[in-house]
C-alpha cells in the first residue's frame, strides 16, 4: 500500500511540470520521453526563450504547448502557407511558430484582446527578425472578421487559420472563416479534448471553467462533424486540435 502511495504521489509531481503540458497522454513519462527525445533537441531558439519567458507569467497553463507548436511549424511548412490568421495570440509561442514557417514575405494576421501578454513576448519575436510578418490587432476579434468578410477580395485568401481564443465564440468563428479560408486551406481549432472533459460524465468533478465551456467545445465538435464544406481531423495534440480542410 505504501509503495502505490508514493507511485501515485510521484505521478501527481510529474504532471503538468512543462509549459502547456496539456497532453491527454495517460503517462507523464511517456509525453516526457516524446518532449526530450523529438521536440526539444528541434526546438528553434528563439521559441525556447519564449516557452521558458512564458514559464514565468501567472497564466502560463495558456500556452501553446511545445509538441503542438512543433507540429503547427511542420504542418505550415507541409502546406506552403503564406496568407495566415491566429485568434488568440497570448504570449505569441504558436504565433512565432507559424512565422518562424513562413517565407519572409508571408503575413499573419494576429489578434487578442489583450496586447500586453503579445508585448511580453514580442522582444523575442524581434529578436528571431520575424515581427515584420504580424499584423496585430487587440481587441475581439468579431469585429475584424465581420470587415473582413464584407469585402470579398478577402474570401479565399487564407491559406491556414489558428483559433485559439474563447470557447464560446468558436462556432461564431466558424461561420466567418469558412469564408475567408481559400478552398484546400486550413482552420485549426485548439482545446476540442477540452482536458479531456468531453467525455466526462455529468457529475464528474471538474473545474468551474471547463465544465463551463464544456458545452460549447462540444458543441463545436458536433457542428463540425457534419458540415459539408470541410473534411476534419481531430488529433490528441496537446489539449485536442480539430483540423478542418475547406473542400467547397
Amino acid at each position: 500500500m505504501a509503495t502505490n502511495t508514493t507511485q501515485e504521489q510521484r505521478s501527481e509531481a510529474g504532471r503538468h511540470q512543462e509549459v502547456g503540458h496539456k497532453s491527454l497522454l495517460q503517462s507523464d513519462a511517456l509525453y516526457q520521453y516524446i518532449l526530450e527525445t523529438s521536440v526539444y533537441p528541434r526546438e528553434p531558439e528563439p521559441m525556447k526563450e519564449l516557452r521558458e519567458l512564458t514559464a514565468k507569467h501567472p497564466w502560463n497553463l495558456m500556452t501553446t504547448s511545445a509538441d503542438e507548436g512543433q507540429f503547427l511549424n511542420m504542418l505550415l511548412k507541409l502546406i506552403n502557407a503564406k496568407n495566415t490568421m491566429e485568434i488568440g495570440v497570448y504570449t505569441g509561442y504558436s504565433l512565432l511558430a507559424t512565422a518562424l514557417a513562413l517565407p519572409d514575405d508571408g503575413k499573419i494576421l494576429a489578434m487578442d484582446i489583450n496586447r500586453e501578454n503579445y508585448e511580453l513576448g514580442l522582444p523575442v519575436i524581434q529578436k528571431a527578425g520575424v515581427a515584420h510578418k504580424i499584423e496585430f490587432k487587440e481587441g475581439p476579434a468579431m469585429p475584424v472578421l465581420d470587415k473582413l468578410v464584407e469585402d470579398e477580395k478577402n474570401h479565399g485568401s487564407y491559406d491556414f487559420i489558428f483559433v485559439d481564443a474563447d470557447k464560446d465564440n468558436y462556432l461564431n468563428y466558424h461561420k466567418r472563416l469558412i469564408e475567408l479560408v481559400k478552398v484546400g486551406g486550413l482552420i485549426g481549432y485548439d482545446n476540442t479534448l477540452w482536458n479531456g472533459s468531453v467525455v466526462a460524465p455529468p457529475d464528474a468533478p471538474l473545474r468551474k471553467y471547463v465544465r463551463y465551456y464544456r458545452d460549447f467545445v462540444l458543441e463545436l465538435n458536433k457542428a463540425l462533424a457534419v458540415d459539408p464544406r470541410i473534411e476534419i481531423c481531430m488529433l490528441p495534440v496537446g489539449d485536442g486540435i480539430t483540423l478542418c480542410r475547406r473542400v467547397k
